[in-house]
Parts: C-alpha cells; structure tokens; sequence
C-alpha cells in the first residue's frame, strides 16, 4: 500500500511544496515578520524532513519537538491558518491531488495544539 508521502511524490515533491510555501511565507505581511531573522535554509531541511515524516516517508526529522521549537513565538490561530493555506495552495501549485493536499493538511491540522502551544 503506497503512503501518502509516495502518492505526493516523495522527496523531490515535498521540497518543491516547502520552496513555494516559503515563497508565499515571504510576501504574506502576517507571516513574514515571523520568519524574520530565520535561517531559511535550516529551516527548509528541517519542515522537508518533518513533512516527510508526518506523510510517512523516511523518519529523519532530528530537530525540537514542536512546542519546543514554536514555544514563546505567540503563534495564534491566524497564523495557523495563514500557513494551512498557504501549504494546500503550494500543494495544488506542485500538482499534488486534492484528496491528498487534504490528507496532508489533516495530518498538519492534527499538530496544532503543539504549534500553538495550546
């Protein structure tokens, strides 16, 4: 049975999702003052992996879990959402299925509470 990490199309797929949502993160005025003064390139290999992961594919996410790493950034649910849709519309952008764009939100969705520190 193919996963969804194999039905989004592996690696190279989820890099190109990650490079067009850090476009959109870039001129978004609520997101990017968030990234700013980020390193993008770790943080690139570090959502790639972590994505990868969560779509079941290679577990090679090595970084904080992510309450720690989100933890004092008074992330609330707008920026949650920002980043929600800006993440199904890199998916669509890449050719990613609608059912599996939804599938891979589900499971983001499902991390909220540890995003937002809730």
């Amino acid at each position: 049975m193919s996963t969804l990490y194999d039905n989004i199309g592996g690696q190279p797929a989820i890099e190109q999702v990650v490079d067009e949502l850090h476009k959109r993160i870039a001129t978004d005025s609520l997101l990017s003052p968030v990234f700013a003064g980020t390193d993008m390139v770790k943080q690139r290999n570090h959502l790639v992996a972590f994505l990868a992961q969560i779509f079941e594919g290679p577990k090679q996410y090595g970084g904080r879990p992510l309450d720690k790493t989100h933890a004092g950034m008074n992330l609330q649910q707008p920026h949650f959402d920002a980043i929600a849709k800006h993440l199904g519309e890199a998916m669509v952008v890449r050719g990613v299925s609608a059912d599996d764009t939804k599938a891979a939100l589900d499971r983001v969705t499902n991390m909220k509470g540890a995003i937002l520190n809730k």
